[in-house]
């Protein structure tokens, strides 16, 4: 709570006098709060997130950086037991959205087939790594590392790896 204050007031450019006057407490109790020895009432933490104009959660939660990290060495491979393929979630969807991200890592062999997904369901394909076909609907394209690559997802498609180290990353829109 301590560290959400200051941020908070170095925010706005605010002296510890500015900021204890526009929420109605004493320099020292905000003092004390910022340094992290204070034990605020409620009533005080409303008043300092008005002054702040923040909701009170923004003073009680620790900051949310806008960044998030991913390392390979972290994900869960999820294999396929059809071909040499494997799938790591990357970022499922927030609650009320219906977006997956994952990393696919692929070798040479049979092509990974995938029934129909839900319809209106769209896949993004950037290929990362290797070389790559894939197939929509009978269509087929061949793929480079950094190309991209977007089709309906509710038709029958399929991924196969042509080169050693295939990797590309899907974003599936449902």
């Amino acid at each position: 709570m301590a560290a959400a204050l200051q941020r908070e007031r170095a925010r706005l450019g605010l002296s510890l006098s500015e900021a204890a006057k526009r929420a109605g407490v004493s320099k020292s109790t905000l003092s004390q709060l910022e340094s992290g020895t204070g034990n605020p009432s409620v009533e005080t933490m409303w008043a300092l997130a008005a002054a702040y104009d923040v909701q009170l959660s923004q003073l009680l939660d620790p900051p949310r950086t806008r960044m998030s990290v991913v390392r390979f060495a972290d994900l869960p491979q999820l294999p396929s037991s059809t071909s040499h393929y494997a799938a790591a979630l990357l970022s499922a969807s927030p609650p009320g959205a219906r977006r997956d991200v994952y990393l696919i890592t692929a070798e040479p062999g049979p092509p990974r087939a995938s029934a129909p997904h839900p319809a209106g369901t769209v896949e993004h394909v950037i290929l990362a790594a290797g070389r790559a076909r894939l197939v929509c609907d009978g269509d087929a394209e061949t793929m480079d590392a950094g190309d991209y690559l977007s089709y309906p997802g509710d038709t029958p498609h399929s991924f196969e790896a042509l080169t050693a180290g295939t990797m590309a990353v899907y974003v599936i829109d449902s």
